[in-house]
């Protein structure tokens, strides 16, 4: 009896913490999204020297609020999974832990203080909340596609990095130090600075062969930027493709009328289940709908 009160117990708060799609997991999600705001607010505020002197003490006591609140969570979500080692090694694990602790580091410590900005990746979680889960997929095939064109990319950059050493080496010999081409590696940094359209304006040329050659480094400029983006889109296309391909030959019109939810599984963490699933289809274990 006492085993299935706590069984209860720990499902129902699973329930809340880790599902979106409940009253109650959204409610809880809308709330925690609204103290991760305020906490982020706290921090801009705090960093602004007339606001910290005239407020300093409030600020102070609504982030150690903030931040019990969050630890709080932080130990409800592992002791509410059946892995609590497997939450606290995950990606929102770790983001959830470096996002409370920098406030206890700066008690112990002092400095630390600027670390608390961290929570701000805390926001990914507006994801869940939105019901955005359908574009990971989408992150996914960019991830895959950056993979799939590694070695161009880096090929790529090498060639740039190689085109720097070079052209910096030329300006620096036809602007020399007087124009403040000091050394190769200064003269290096302005044509990174000019290849990439930046151009901060601290180091200009002032001779005329040197801005001729630097018209020709800004022109050269414009195509780098497209390169990459080119080899990416490319591979991103070819993904698509096969993508598109693999779908038509697996999916049916009965399956393509279900829709996917963020139900989490309490044994594995794993989301994305199809509405009414009966067990994880990771894992295999008992989804919770009736308790």
């Amino acid at each position: 009896m006492e085993s299935n009160q706590k069984h209860n117990w720990k499902t129902i708060l699973h329930e809340i913490i880790y599902e979106a799609d409940t009253p109650a997991g959204k409610r809880f999600d809308v709330l925690l999204l609204i103290f991760i705001l305020l906490s982020i607010l706290l921090v801009m505020l705090e960093s602004v020297a007339s606001i910290d002197k005239e407020y300093h003490q409030l600020l102070y006591i609504g982030e150690w609020i903030v931040t019990i609140l969050f630890s709080i969570e932080y130990i409800l979500r592992i002791v509410s999974v059946k892995k609590p080692v497997k939450y606290i090694f995950s990606f929102f694990g770790i983001i959830d832990f470096l996002s409370t602790i920098p406030m206890y580091l700066a008690f112990l410590f002092g400095g630390a203080q600027a670390l608390v900005t961290l929570r701000a990746l805390r926001l990914l979680r507006v994801f869940r909340i939105l019901k955005l889960a359908r574009y990971l997929g989408a992150s996914n095939q960019l991830k895959d596609s950056i993979i799939a064109s590694r070695v161009k990319i880096l090929v790529f950059l090498f060639a740039v990095m190689v085109s720097s050493i070079i052209f910096g080496t030329i300006m620096y010999l036809v602007e020399g130090e007087v124009n403040g081409f000091d050394n190769i590696p200064k003269s290096v940094y302005w044509c990174i600075v000019t290849l990439t359209t930046v151009g901060f304006g601290d180091i200009a040329p002032q001779t005329p062969l040197g801005q001729f050659i630097t018209t020709f480094i800004m022109i050269l400029g414009y195509g780098i930027i497209a390169v990459p983006t080119g080899i990416v889109s490319a591979e991103y296309t070819k993904s698509s493709l096969k993508a598109d391909e693999a779908n038509a030959k697996t999916v049916t019109p009965d399956i393509e009328d279900l829709h996917m939810n963020s139900q989490c599984c309490i044994n594995c963490l794993d989301t994305k289940h199809q509405d009414g699933a009966e067990y994880c289809h990771k894992c295999g274990h008992k989804m919770h709908h009736d308790s």
